[in-house]
């Protein structure tokens, strides 16, 4: 896994919240994917209102709930690590939009685990 810093491209993937991947959910089998490939990191992001190329709003108002609000997976990582990553989203996303944005990364610190195990607090890791 990388922790880059500096010029980055990030991938936002737009989809639906109900798309899925093997009876799996798409968002999650992206974000394993994105692990498995060992990009920096993934997060995603539950819309609470929006449409796509259908032109149909869905939204998580109460009067007018939706089964299918909108999700982003983002991603970010140095730039030949993301389009090397592209390949696998031709597989996985039917319907969907696919970005990349270029960005520049200026902290990036990720949480170490002391050799016995425990992070700083005297927590156990997992």
């Amino acid at each position: 896994m990388t922790s880059p810093t500096g010029p980055a491209l990030r991938l936002t993937v737009y989809i639906g919240e109900n798309d899925t991947w093997h009876h799996k959910p798409l968002y999650s089998e992206i974000v394993h994917r994105a692990h498995a490939a060992g990009l920096a990191g993934a997060s995603v992001f539950r819309g609470i209102e929006g449409f796509g190329t259908a032109s149909r709003i869905h939204t998580s108002r109460l009067l007018s709930l939706s089964e299918d609000l909108p999700v982003a997976v983002v991603v970010v990582d140095a730039e030949e690590r993301i389009r090397a990553f592209l390949p696998q989203l031709d597989e996985l996303v039917g319907e969907g939009l696919v970005t990349l944005e270029e960005c520049e990364v200026v902290r990036s610190v990720g949480h170490t685990p002391d050799p016995d195990g425990t992070d700083p607090e005297g927590k156990k890791s997992l």
